[in-house]
């Protein structure tokens, strides 16, 4: 049975060649012919606008003509002038109709509106006042559109005519100035008619060309034939565009219409006429579309033969790859290992058969490596599966080894899931809390062990925790944790998140600080004990050597003297010491109580200044304030503020010169007010800044030693001014003093969310 045969690429080729060859010589010749078709109607169009432009500027042309004429009628002294009488006036009046048949009509009309003198006495003595040119002349309005009669059509001879004119009207004045009358013209429309004919006939040849003039109203001053009227869409177009063109449908067929509007001419104004050309659609558009006829004809043709080239193209791309095929073929029935080049072969087919038998090469190639894979499979499965084995038994020895780790610990060891769930749960985890493994398996550890006043605090931190990426650094806390007993146990958690393939979880150690919470609760306790009981003692003490030194028990030796005094100072000393471990005491247990109110600044600098301007003075040490603080307010506890006011001022006496100076800048910031105190002594060192604030901090122990510093009055002052919602803070260089900053609020504080524990 014979094969059938199956189209091949040089086919497709073909077909493909002749279909877009076909397509692209008919989409061309559409596209050329349509816009030739466009070109030659937006020509005919233009040209039917250029014919009623030209009857527009001929309308203009005349009537401006007629309107100077008119104006300089109304400036002749022959018909003006004192010495002028009626028979004069109606000589001249004659002569100037006879120069122009179209002047159907020319009078002078008296200032009464009553006809004095006219072409063929026509109309003399018939009052006019009430005719429209008579009153726009009074106006300075000289030209009235088309109307259908003279002045007084009820005494006209032809009033029958129905006649149509364009009155022009110009006032008339004596030698003073003064308004004697009206003279007018009033112009035969017929004139329009010729201007009309003047253009189209010789413009129309064998075509069938018609012209219409409309009022500015839209009213058809003058039509064509029988079409006194013209459709709506026109008649919108002529108005509301001074020119341009359309296709519109009128009651006789479809016509191209263009139209064109008057202007006006020098100082004639012009009366806003419409004039509008028609010509029948079939008959403009026949030359353009035997044009699209011809261009579309020869695009077949112009298909037709880049078919049959694309088809012959086809075949000639084709022939080296039926070649290919066929030793293809015998590759496929071993009769070859390599194609050879077809003769004639274009560089693509060079490439295509480099490729192949590359292509060919390396599948030999493979062919044999996977012989050989194949005899040494089972080996490499062996090999693969032992280690494989092992694997799995380290991995369960290194569980094994992990667990034993976990319930051998000291500390007590949870495993939590991502959702707060506890997956696992050590001995030392069940001393601590005292429920077994096989009860906490599954609960959730919040609602567990967590006190129901932070359990929303600790939602928010699992939620954080969450977010966190795995193999994040472990995260130590301090939390209050409740036993089986329902009693609160301090402790220390260290979590660390860890990824598995049944999700993430958290491993948290639990350590009991429970023991070591007491001990600095005792330890408090302690030094506020202690604190509170020294006060009262070394102030007696300190009262009663103040008592001796200024001579209450008579005077003393000089030695003695000298003795009283350093223990004086010593005492001073000690109760300085005492009263900021109490207030350290009250700060870090939150019993320091505050009174912030908005306060005057300049009364708390005030109060600090003179409670150092001993010490200063003994020193030497001036003290100058740098702005005005006058009018300044901030909020404040006024106890506290003044605290720290002269402990700034204190240190700051304490580490001048002699003779130094100390100042006190006050600077107003946005709603803030900043407080800086600054000295002129060596300086803080740069190794001692980082802790500056912190308690009994001290740059230099015999330096502080010379002068008598706690190294609790930097902290204390932090806490407070934190504590107003402030800041502190300081600039310093070697050997170029000190600037301690303070930044106190004036609005109202809003109160920070409670932090969680």
């Amino acid at each position: 049975m014979k094969r059938r045969r199956h189209a091949g690429l040089g086919d497709y080729l073909a077909v493909g060649f002749c279909g877009l060859a076909s397509l692209l010589s008919v989409l061309i010749a559409f596209v050329i012919g349509d816009h030739a078709v466009r070109q030659a109607k937006r020509e005919v169009g233009l040209g039917l606008v250029d014919l009623a432009r030209q009857i527009a500027d001929k309308l203009d042309s005349g009537m401006q003509e007629r309107y100077r004429e008119v104006q300089l009628m109304s400036r002749r002294p022959d018909l003006v002038g004192a010495g002028s009488n009626i028979h004069t006036r109606r000589a001249v009046l004659d002569e100037r109709q006879a120069t122009y048949p179209h002047y159907a009509w020319i009078g002078m009309a008296g200032p009464d509106g009553r006809v004095i003198a006219a072409t063929r006495r026509m109309f003399e003595g018939t009052d006019v006042s009430a005719r429209p040119w008579f009153r726009s002349a009074l106006k300075g309005l000289h030209v009235v559109d088309v109307s259908e009669a003279g002045p007084a059509p009820e005494s006209r001879p032809d009033a029958n005519a129905a006649s149509r004119f364009v009155d022009i009207a110009f006032p008339y004045s004596t030698h003073d100035s003064e308004v004697a009358g009206v003279l007018a013209v009033h112009l035969s429309w017929n004139w329009a008619r010729e201007v009309r004919d003047s253009v189209v006939l010789p413009s129309s040849g064998h075509r069938n060309i018609q012209a219409l003039i409309v009022s500015e109203t839209g009213k058809v001053l003058l039509g064509s034939g029988k079409h006194t009227s013209i459709p709506a869409r026109t008649l919108s177009s002529a108005l509301r565009n001074a020119d341009g063109y359309l296709e519109d449908t009128w009651t006789d067929g479809g016509f191209l219409v263009g139209h064109a509007s008057t202007r006006g001419y020098r100082d004639y104004p012009g009366l806003g006429w419409r004039v509008v050309v028609r010509q029948e659609a079939d008959e403009a558009y026949r030359t353009a579309r035997a044009l699209q006829k011809r261009v579309m004809l020869a695009g077949v043709a112009a298909a037709l033969l880049s078919s049959l080239l694309g088809y012959l193209m086809a075949r000639y791309l084709a022939r080296p790859l039926r070649d290919l095929a066929a030793t293809a073929e015998r590759i496929k029935s071993a009769q070859a290992h390599a194609i050879a080049l077809p003769p004639r072969a274009y560089s693509e087919v060079r490439a295509l058969v480099d490729a192949l038998n590359r292509l060919i090469s390396g599948l030999l190639q493979r062919e044999q490596a996977l012989d050989e894979l194949n005899r040494t499979l089972e080996q490499r499965v062996a090999r693969r599966t032992e280690e494989l084995e092992q694997a799995r038994a380290q991995a369960h020895a290194d569980e094994a080894r992990i667990q034993t780790i976990i319930e051998n610990a000291p500390d007590a060891f949870i495993s939590i899931s991502a959702k707060g769930d506890i997956r696992d749960w050590n001995p030392a985890a069940q001393r601590l809390f005292g429920w077994r493994r096989e009860e906490v398996g599954g609960r959730s550890y919040v609602e567990l062990l967590i006190p129901p006043r932070f359990r929303q605090g600790h939602e928010t931190v699992l939620q954080g925790l969450c977010g966190g990426t795995a193999g994040t650094p472990r995260q130590r806390f301090e939390w209050l944790l409740l036993d089986r007993r329902g009693e609160e146990v301090a402790v220390e958690v260290t979590v660390g998140r860890a990824a598995t393939p049944n999700g993430d979880y958290f491993g948290v150690f639990v350590h009991d600080i429970s023991e070591r919470k007491r001990v600095e609760r005792m330890k408090k306790e302690f030094i506020s004990t202690v604190s509170h009981e020294l006060r009262t003692p070394m102030t007696s003490i300190n009262a009663s050597l103040l008592m001796l030194s200024q001579g209450m028990a008579g005077e003393l030796p000089r030695d003695a003297g000298m003795l009283i005094d350093v223990a004086c100072r010593s005492t001073e000393r000690m109760i300085r010491l005492v009263n900021d471990m109490l207030d350290m005491e009250k700060i870090e247990s939150g019993n320091l109580q505050f009174e912030i109110r908005s306060q005057p600044l300049s009364p708390l600098l005030r109060q600090a200044i003179d409670t150092v301007a001993g010490t200063a003075a003994a020193r030497d040490v001036r003290l100058v304030v740098d702005g005005d603080a006058t009018g300044l307010e901030v909020l404040a506890d006024h106890d506290r503020i003044i605290q720290v006011l002269v402990n700034l001022l204190s240190n700051a006496i304490k580490f001048s010169p002699a003779g130094g100076v100390v100042h006190v800048r006050v600077e107003q910031e946005e709603n803030a007010v900043s407080v800086a105190v600054c000295d002129q002594g060596r300086g803080i060192p740069a190794e001692f800044q980082d802790r500056i604030f912190q308690r009994f901090a001290q740059a230099d122990s015999s330096d502080s030693r010379r002068r008598e510093g706690t190294g609790l009055g930097l902290a204390i002052c932090k806490a407070i001014i934190e504590e107003h919602g402030g800041d502190i803070g300081f600039v310093s260089q070697p050997d170029h003093g000190t600037q301690f900053y303070i930044v106190l609020p004036q609005q109202t504080r809003c109160p920070g969310p409670a932090a969680p524990h």
